[in-house]
């Protein structure tokens, strides 16, 4: 009896949402080619000079994140020596190292430089000490002085800071959300304080969105899986879509971050691929498009114009001639 080798497993299936870095590559290197299932990309040079890889969407089923790890942490430092450092109590929500603060220096800089802070709709960050440290330095306003009737973001030495009050004024919006959190359980690094506790220290900071004041996700003996992560991370990314800002500063964890973004370019180019999905250094930002291409979201254009006003005949030559070899057919 002939047998047959076992068929192929299926690709992976593509998530209802694509993304991709936001600048574009040399085009002699290859191009991107978008579709509503999947982001594709192609080398051949052929193929580009015919143009069948381009694609369009709608700007409006399109969103601009740009994605930022934390600053360097005292659990990084710790346990780059010895694992076991990030089961350490010790560590318990950890703060940034002063090196930490100094590259939210650096990064505050670029965005600055940059002009991304003035496109910035609002920065969304992890409910974590480190990421809220972050998130405040590099998007925040200048110092914070008491002579105005507006609340800090941040008070003076938050988290044994040994920084001065960073004031809300002249700059977005930050929201903390559950969502985007690290791995959670087992590592007391992992695990974040009171809601109470934070808004004293990050008094003009946005907790709405969380409906615990203690922090009910995270297990001392269950650590969450990468599967679960990676579903989590899905649903933030879907999340977004319900969100009316169209550019938005995301601040969170290496593991989220690497573990949400793998599901994303699984038929790209390996470069792509990688640029996508490869693990953030501390304090990195990754600006990228990403596309509903579901119909999550259910914004309009504030774009697009309906035209005919006032209205009068506009029929197209090509309809028309269309319609005449109708009529020659038919007659």
């Amino acid at each position: 009896m002939t047998t047959h080798p076992p068929p192929p497993p299926p690709p992976p299936l593509a998530p209802p949402l694509s993304l991709l870095p936001l600048f574009s590559p040399p085009p002699q290197i290859f191009r991107f080619r978008f579709s509503f299932s999947s982001l594709r990309c192609s080398s051949s040079l052929s193929e580009m000079d015919n143009g069948g890889n381009s694609s369009l969407f709608p700007l409006h089923r399109c969103k601009t994140i740009h994605l930022v790890r934390h600053a360097q942490g005292i659990h990084n430092v710790e346990g780059d020596k010895n694992y076991k450092a990030y089961m350490s109590p010790e560590y318990f929500d950890a703060q940034l190292t002063q090196l930490g603060w100094q590259q939210v220096d650096n990064l505050r800089k670029h965005v600055h430089t940059s002009g991304l802070i003035k496109k910035i709709d609002v920065v969304i960050t992890s409910p974590l000490l480190r990421t809220i440290q972050t998130a405040v330095g590099v998007f925040g306003g200048e110092g914070y002085t008491d002579t105005t009737d507006d609340l800090p973001l941040m008070v003076a030495n938050a988290g044994n800071s040994d920084r001065g009050a960073i004031s809300s004024l002249d700059c977005p919006p930050i929201l903390a959300v559950e969502l985007c959190r690290e791995h959670l359980g087992v590592h007391p690094c992992d695990k974040r304080r009171s809601i109470s506790e934070y808004r004293c220290l990050f008094p003009a900071l946005d907790f709405s969105l969380i409906e615990s004041d203690e922090d009910s996700l995270w297990e001392a003996d269950v650590r969450e899986t990468k599967e679960e992560l990676a579903a989590r991370g899905m649903k933030f990314m879907n999340w977004l879509f319900t969100r009316k800002e169209r550019d938005i500063a995301i601040v969170t964890h290496s593991g989220f971050l690497f573990h949400t973004l793998a599901k994303f370019g699984n038929d790209c180019h390996p470069f792509v691929k990688k640029e996508i999905s490869s693990h953030f250094a501390n304090c990195e930002l990754r600006s990228m498009v990403i596309v509903d291409s579901s119909m999550i979201g259910s914004d309009s254009s504030s774009t697009n114009y309906p035209g005919k006003i006032p209205s009068g005949p506009d029929l197209p030559s090509d309809v028309a001639d269309e319609k005449n070899q109708e009529k020659d057919t038919s007659s």
